[in-house]
């Protein structure tokens, strides 16, 4: 890819963005910047910040404006070279504009999946906490119930993974995500896709991206 393009998906959690994202970078080469993955790091680590973040993300909160728009950008800037997409953030109209002032994004992916469809899904999911990969009873069970295919530890089921952690989660996100879409669409790069399945929705971001793209910087 010539451009250093950058781009950013938005979706409720349990939507499929990781799914979608893993896609995106396979096919399109761009570096994948998850704010899920580099919170999470925080809080094993024990760092200053994640000490901070991790009695919001128990309780099913966002974690405040300030907190994450620090983190993401110390990350972005060592992306100067490299085309990315964004995972996770921003997911309030503040942050946006706040990103917005530093990076210029060119499109703006919005995944849009019913929320009982979400509820549904994630309370299978669990977790292998150190290397964040994630696993569901149904769809991508393990190979050895409740244990990581990779290390052979324990996986868990995080506190916002169960299901009233995620009701809580979807409110607060329809709360926050009207104002956030409607700051992308007046500057004309937010496009929607609706779906209620990864793999139906990902034919048609890929064949958007790969006309998009190809627009901007030649064919793939």
């Amino acid at each position: 890819m010539n451009k250093l393009f950058r781009m950013v998906i938005l979706g409720a959690p349990g939507s499929g963005k990781g799914t979608i994202s893993s896609r995106i970078v396979r096919d399109f080469g761009l570096k994948h910047l998850s704010s899920g993955d580099l919170l999470r790091a925080q809080v094993i680590n024990k760092t200053e910040l994640g000490i901070a973040a991790q009695k919001y993300m128990k309780a099913g909160k966002l974690v405040p404006d300030d907190v994450m728009v620090n983190l993401i950008a110390s990350e972005l800037a060592g992306l100067k070279t490299s085309p990315w997409l964004l995972d996770g953030f921003p997911r309030t109209r503040p942050q946006a504009e706040a990103v917005h002032q530093h990076e210029k994004l060119d499109l703006v992916l919005s995944l849009e999946v019913p929320d009982e469809v979400i509820i549904d899904r994630i309370k299978g999911r669990w977790t292998h906490l150190p290397s964040g990969r994630i696993y569901h009873t149904e769809f991508n069970p393990p190979q050895v119930s409740g244990v990581d295919d990779v290390t052979g530890e324990q996986l868990v089921q995080r506190e916002d993974d169960k299901p009233e952690s995620v009701k809580q989660r979807l409110d607060q996100y329809a709360v926050n995500t009207g104002p956030l879409k409607g700051f992308y669409r007046d500057l004309g790069i937010l496009q929607e896709f609706h779906g209620t399945e990864s793999n139906e929705i990902w034919p048609r971001v890929h064949n958007y991206l790969k006309s998009h793209l190809t627009a901007l910087s030649g064919p793939f």
